[in-house]
């Protein structure tokens, strides 16, 4: 089958998926249709699968015990249903690295790139969504004790779950790698996917307990740039490493 119209067919599946299951609102669907176009088309399917693999996962722990976090005011608004902003908060870095993709010409580091990007973003929502329910919390610039939900903030439980949320995505890139032929060692990709997710949620912390918490910028703000440095990082991880 034409890999364009493989493309195709997931970008259809992934907006009726997020209809079905009211994963994304009206707005939402229509940042999802461009960006998985962007993404499968200047990229390549797999790359839409891997994106698709962190909304699935994403809305999942996102309405995990929702009555639980709405109790606390730690839940995500609209009832875990995400909108536009959100979005492209947190797909705008992976389409700006399918974008050089193309420009360069296919750098043979993208895909890294790109799936770098999506780690962090199910990192930090996985982090958020499951450490929000954890009273231990503490402020990751001073380590102070601070509520739950609170920007910036982390917990043991959350610090965990922010590397399952790499650990998932190393593993579906790590395979859909394999298939598409890329060709880093695959021990080197799933330790680096791995590692620089939990690095980039780290980095969302930061950016929210010192530029987010002061009124510099808002949380989706913080999440893209965050998964923008996952691109980053892997550049810098193949660098030492590899090259």
């Amino acid at each position: 089958m034409n890999e364009q119209l493989i493309s195709l067919l997931l970008v259809a599946v992934l907006l009726l998926v997020s209809k079905i299951y009211d994963f994304l609102d009206m707005g939402g669907l229509f940042a999802a249709l461009c960006i998985g176009l962007i993404i499968s088309l200047l990229g390549h399917w797999t790359w839409l699968i891997v994106l698709m693999s962190f909304l699935i996962i994403s809305s999942i722990v996102t309405k995990w015990r929702y009555e639980e976090k709405l109790q606390l005011s730690v839940e995500e608004s609209n009832e875990g249903v995400r909108g536009w902003k959100n979005v492209l908060a947190n797909g705008g870095a992976a389409s700006i690295v399918a974008i050089a993709n193309t420009t360069l010409g296919g750098h043979e580091l993208a895909y890294f790139a790109f799936c770098a990007c999506v780690s962090v973003a199910s990192s930090d929502t996985l982090a958020s969504e499951i450490g929000s329910l954890d009273h231990r919390t503490r402020i990751i610039t001073t380590l102070e004790a601070v509520p739950a939900g609170t920007n910036g903030g982390m917990s043991p439980t959350g610090t965990v779950a922010a590397f399952y949320g790499g650990l998932i995505i190393a593993i579906i890139s790590t395979l859909l790698g394999a298939l598409n032929g890329d060709h880093l060692p695959p021990i080197f990709f799933f330790i680096g996917i791995t590692s620089i997710g939990w690095l980039g949620c780290q980095m969302d912390s930061l950016l929210g307990a010192v530029l987010e918490n002061r009124g510099y910028l808002g949380k989706h703000g913080v999440n893209f740039i965050s998964t923008l440095s996952g691109s980053f990082l892997s550049l810098y991880f193949a660098y030492i490493f590899i090259y």
